[in-house]
């Protein structure tokens, strides 16, 4: 079998093969520049590893936990918070479910989105991805009455390992908003939706 291909967007490594994905995207002023700057540096230094050694490393996650508290407190302008913008950006992900991708799971918060979606046929994430946000950005600064950069270059992607994993990440979409102080509840969040619980 042949191994999973990776690919570069700027500086985050991107797999392109494994269908079942866990995606996150963020507006292009979602986090400070000296976290991206230290994200990259964490890459690099993951990629120059030996192949036998353990890349999900604590620092690797260190990182991670970051970026979270930065997302989760709602750092920069948060246009998603605009209740229009997010249904744009809600309507641009179901566009193509059933067609390009399954759906399974979506979470659209203040400055970034999570997507588990399990891609179909020959289309690739790389494509998909560029889909939601080019039409999306298109969308949002027409409503917002702006121009330029609306999303990030860069994005995260994971392929599922495992069930263990797949239900790991369901329940961190699912429950975004609360762990972010956003709601009470998984059900209060109007900006987010499942069809995963029977799709394992």
């Amino acid at each position: 079998m042949k191994p999973p291909q990776n690919h570069c967007r700027g500086y985050l490594p991107h797999i392109e093969v494994k269908k079942l994905q866990f995606l996150t995207f963020r507006l292009y002023d979602s986090l400070p520049r000296e976290v991206l700057v230290q994200a990259k540096m964490m890459v690099e230094h993951l990629q120059n590893l030996d192949s036998s050694v353990d890349k999900d490393t604590a620092r690797q996650r260190e990182m991670m936990r970051l970026i979270d508290q930065y997302e989760d407190a709602g750092y920069g302008q948060c246009f998603l918070r605009d209740p229009q913008v997010a249904e744009v950006v809600q309507d641009t992900l179901k566009v193509h479910d059933g067609i390009k991708y399954n759906l399974l799971e979506w979470c659209i918060m203040p400055n970034h989105v999570h997507v588990l979606v399990n891609v179909l046929g020959d289309y690739s994430l790389s494509q998909i991805l560029h889909s939601w946000r080019s039409y999306s950005a298109q969308k949002a600064n027409e409503i917002l009455g702006r121009k330029g950069q609306f999303w990030m270059h860069e994005y995260f992607d994971r392929y599922i390992r495992d069930h263990r994993h797949y239900t790991s990440v369901v329940n961190y979409i699912a429950n975004n908003p609360v762990k972010a102080g956003l709601a009470r509840t998984v059900d209060e969040w109007q900006w987010r939706g499942s069809t995963a619980l029977n799709a394992w």
